[in-house]
């Protein structure tokens, strides 16, 4: 992913939309820094259609054989 200054963007916007359009994103950054990113909309919906990671848990064809043994030991006694 290329990196290009704020100024930069400014002044080739255009140009940035279309190549993000066709798969080349790009980061654009602020005194060196990394402030935004410009993407293609099929990119986009596609990390914006990324279940969420705790339905991806529930949905694991997990059975309780695959899951280790829960420690019982007791908690340790710590001073707060």
């Amino acid at each position: 992913m290329r990196e290009v200054q704020l100024r930069d963007a400014k002044a080739t916007l255009s140009a940035l939309v279309e190549k993000a359009a066709h798969g080349e994103a790009a980061v654009i950054t602020r005194r060196g820094e990394p402030r935004a990113v410009i993407l293609g909309i099929e990119e986009w919906n596609r990390l914006r259609d990324v279940p969420p990671f705790g339905r991806l848990l529930l949905s694991a064809p997990l059975e309780e054989a695959d899951l280790p043994p829960r420690d019982t030991t007791p908690m340790r006694d710590t001073a707060l």
